[in-house]
């Protein structure tokens, strides 16, 4: 079995609201799969069906191969986006506590808390409140007792939020880690180049929907728009930016024209850049010639919006 979770034609409804009409998604075990969509997408409702907190109305979910039962909440981990830290409460006696609803032993939940705090650097939390704490301090807390009883499927929602860009790098090292270790990963966020950096599977969800799913570079490929960042050095660049313009679209705003040096995007017809580069190098000198991939952020608007939806 190569899929750690896989859902197939889950709907949920509350009321006459559709929050999930049949989405049926296949997480591959060990990787880290981004679950994106605008704010009310659905994205929220089918984490909780996950973490088994609400439960569809129709369809079926499967926790590595077997039909998802109470019993697989130990293997799953869940980081939700509004934190539920008891701010009262002493950091240490409250991880030990949460700790032990996982199932770890006190003895055992201890040692791998000290291993923890110590990679963290911060052994002297322990005994401070999580009152006295910043928003992104007690954030590591939260990450902390999310991850330690070393459960199969982490669920990250908005991981980085109240981070500063330190601690926001120390934490995706340790996502990577957890992957690298054989962790599999849903990682729910709006920050797009969190997504670049870390998804190598992607779901977007609009309005209840599934619209696209898939491995992010074979999505990024479908996505080519066939534009290129071309630079040449020609004696005659005002000649060959008239040229150019007569058989490609050029976009006008990317223009850097000077003495011999001509910087510029344009766009072929197909995706055949062969017959451009060839007729380049008969009129200049190239010096760089690189084709532009959309972004996981214009992907993101550019679908949405095709679906009569707005980026929120």
């Amino acid at each position: 079995m190569n899929n750690i979770l896989v859902t197939k034609e889950v709907t949920k409804q509350f009321g006459e609201h559709t929050a999930l009409d049949k989405v049926s998604l296949e997480i591959p075990k060990n990787s880290i799969y981004g679950l994106l969509g605008p704010n009310g997408a659905g994205k929220t409702t089918l984490i909780r069906i996950i973490n088994q907190i609400t439960y569809p109305d129709q369809g079926e979910v499967f926790f590595d191969g077997q039909p998802l039962k109470a019993e697989h909440i130990a293997q799953i981990g869940y980081l939700p986006e509004e934190r539920g830290l008891y701010k009262s409460m002493k950091v240490g006696e409250q991880a030990l506590y949460l700790a032990q609803l996982k199932g770890l032993s006190k003895a055992e939940a201890k040692k791998r808390l000290k291993f923890w705090f110590e990679r963290l650097e911060i052994g002297d939390w322990w005994n401070k409140k999580i009152q006295e704490l910043s928003k992104g301090m007690a954030q590591k807390i939260q990450f902390i007792v999310t991850v330690l009883h070393e459960p199969k499927l982490l669920i990250f929602d908005e991981p980085f939020s109240g981070f500063d860009p330190i601690n926001a790098n120390i934490i995706k090292d340790e996502i990577l880690k957890l992957k690298e270790n054989g962790t599999s990963i849903i990682f729910s966020t709006h920050r797009m180049e969190s997504v670049e950096e870390l998804c190598e599977y992607i779901a977007l969800i609009h309005r209840s929907e599934k619209i696209l799913d898939g491995k992010l570079s074979d999505i990024k490929k479908a996505y080519k728009n066939n534009i290129f960042k071309v630079g040449l050095q020609t004696e005659q660049a005002e000649v060959l930016l008239q040229e150019l313009g007569d058989k490609f679209t050029i976009n006008a705003s990317q223009i850097d024209l000077e003495e011999n040096q001509l910087d510029l995007t344009l766009q072929l017809p197909t995706n055949d850049s062969r017959e451009l580069l060839t007729y380049l190098s008969t009129k200049a000198n190239i010096n760089h010639f690189v084709e532009t991939i959309p972004s996981t952020s214009e992907i993101f608007i550019q679908t949405v919006q095709s679906k009569g939806g707005e980026h929120e």
